[in-house]
């Protein structure tokens, strides 16, 4: 059996399989793969032979891939129109369900750009974005509208919404329904809609919050996705030809997938529903509200789910459910996990709940700026190198640099820097000052604190970012830190990560009062509450009567924060 190294040759040295060669992406010499399809649109164009295998499925809504992509490109030709062509944005905001993943294929194949906005914002939250894309429509479920119903006299750049939802529109009289868009679908197959597309066009616009408090749009082009798919694809081989892991047991199912996370993240978006659907996979939504184990095991067993993952705190529940044996599981035979870390207790419960699972359990480490994986981890690797987050992936250069951008030695300490196609080379939409910062010479610069072994393994030890992830969800300190200096009486403040056994991080706040002030816990978070989404509201304050630490700068020095035991207040709501 081959050496990693050895497989990764016979598969992407000349003449392999997925050959590596290195083109210009952008004015920057990147590794990309030599034969490649070049957009979402060409993936499409793919999946004709499965045309009667099922495709996506939410309760009793199911589509084969016929139903899938003749539906797709039912709202692409709607789209056109009413006057959305290529370039144009298409925001989309709505827990997940089927019109969320064909509207997104919608704008893939129409050369539009999809936005896909944070389900769980509010209000002001989802003003900005919409204001800073451009967005000319808005596909909305009903929950979402009525937030941005709050704001639209601030919205004047957008022409249509579009109600993703059964029932009538009512007061809403200029807003369409989204069965509009699907006209009366036959059983011919309906033509692509005529499109140019290339490689390095932008594909979708994902906001994520900064250190300044102020969101950015992550750009991810078309060879981004394609490219995150592919490395994911040409990872999974190598280590199948090193023995390294393994798909499971091949019993004859579909390989089919849970999807616990949010549509809105790439993990979700590109390294789930895009995978899955290249695979020929059938996608299993979850109903839209909060995440209920004894629903997503009843799911799993009737779905027969050969794929489950998302961040550790779903793995948590599942586990710990008291109805864990209740169910058939036997399908499952691979797991992955990532966005927070997961404590080694979990790896060791998940091995003995599923012991099937040691040559297929994953994890992986990446950012939004990365479309998806950058690191992958997975079979006797993952349990050899329980800490690490894996290696790079195929096509991604990863150096670890110290502060004057030089490579450290192995085993010591810096920040990650990222090369390759999946890299977000165009940059921030509107942040052309951010771009000089984090884009070097065709380098992403993480932000991440690492270091990596002589195998090439890596560590992630720390977060040059001040940020807290919180179930896979990255909350910006800044951010609820000057949401709390509005708070009457406030005159210090600081937010830290609580360490949490099955989300990660909780968000804790730290507070301090002028003199003769006062407040209470639930007030700090009802102020908070009011602007913020709930994943970022405090769960846990702390009331103090010193200044905090600051170092000579004046900058709060959060690593004595964290350091000692303190007494802190929270409500006893543990749920995502």
């Amino acid at each position: 059996m081959p050496t990693p190294a050895e497989a990764a040759l016979q598969v992407c040295g000349p003449g392999g399989p997925m050959e590596i060669v290195v083109e210009d992406v952008l004015g920057v010499p990147t590794q990309v793969y030599k034969t490649r399809m070049k957009s979402l649109r060409d993936l499409m164009d793919s999946s004709a032979a499965r045309a009667d295998v099922t495709c996506l499925v939410q309760g009793d809504a199911r589509y084969t891939f016929a139903q899938h992509n003749n539906a797709a490109k039912a709202v692409a030709e709607a789209l056109r129109a009413r006057g959305i062509g290529h370039g144009d944005r298409v925001a989309l905001v709505s827990a997940n369900n089927p019109e969320w993943v064909l509207t997104f294929w919608a704008c893939a194949i129409l050369g539009a750009i999809c936005v896909p906005l944070n389900a769980w914002q509010k209000s002001e939250e989802l003003q900005f974005a919409l204001q800073d894309s451009g967005s000319k429509i808005v596909f909305a479920d009903r929950k979402r509208l009525d937030l941005i119903n709050a704001v639209r006299a601030e919205l004047p750049d957008v022409e249509r919404f579009v109600l993703i939802a059964a029932e009538p529109v009512g007061a809403d009289g200029d807003v369409e329904q989204f069965d509009a868009f699907l006209g009366t679908l036959g059983a011919a197959d309906i033509a692509m809609p005529a499109a140019e597309i290339a490689e390095d066009d932008i594909l979708a616009i994902l906001y994520t919050s900064g250190t300044t408090g102020r969101p950015k749009g992550a750009t991810i082009t078309h060879r981004q996705a394609i490219a995150n798919l592919s490395n994911i694809l040409c990872s999974g081989l190598i280590q199948m030809m090193a023995g390294t892991t393994s798909r499971g047991a091949d019993d004859g199912l579909q390989d089919a997938a849970l999807l616990v996370v949010p549509l809105f993240h790439v993990t979700g978006c590109l390294a789930t529903m895009v995978l899955n659907y290249a695979m020929g996979g059938k996608l299993v939504l979850m109903p839209a509200g909060r995440f209920d184990p004894d629903n997503a095991m009843a799911t799993i067993e009737s779905e027969k789910i050969t794929s489950i993952g998302g961040v550790p705190t779903i793995m948590w529940r599942i586990i710990e459910s008291e109805n864990f044996n209740k169910y058939d599981l036997s399908s499952v035979k691979r797991a992955s996990y990532g966005g927070a870390p997961a404590a080694p207790e979990l790896v060791e419960r998940i091995e003995q709940a599923f012991p099937n699972l040691r040559k297929t359990l994953s994890t992986a480490y990446g950012l939004t700026e990365t479309a998806s994986v950058a690191t992958a981890l997975a079979g006797d690797d993952y349990f050899s190198h329980p800490s690490s987050c894996g290696r790079a992936v195929p096509t991604v250069e990863l150096e670890i640099r110290d502060d004057d951008h030089n490579e450290v030695e192995r085993g010591e300490q810096g920040e990650i820097w990222l090369k390759g196609p999946t890299i977000m080379l165009r940059g921030y939409w509107n942040r052309p000052e951010v771009n000089e910062e984090v884009l070097v010479d065709g380098w992403f610069r993480s932000g991440d604190i690492a270091k990596q072994d002589d195998d090439g393994f890596v560590y992630i030890v720390d977060r040059a970012k001040d940020m807290i992830i919180r179930a896979g969800e990255n909350i910006y300190c800044v951010e609820i830190e000057n949401v709390l200096y509005d708070f009457p009486g406030v005159v210090d403040a600081a937010i830290i990560g609580q360490p949490h056994t099955q989300l990660g991080e909780e968000v804790k706040a730290i507070v301090v009062l002028k003199a003769g002030a006062t407040a209470t816990v639930e007030a700090i978070r009802d102020h908070c509450r009011a602007v913020l989404a709930d994943f970022k509201v405090p769960q846990y304050v702390e009331f103090r009567d010193e200044p905090l630490p600051r170092n000579p700068a004046g900058k709060i020095l959060k690593a004595a924060l964290r350091g000692g035991e303190t007494a802190f207040a929270a409500s006893d709501d543990q749920t995502l």
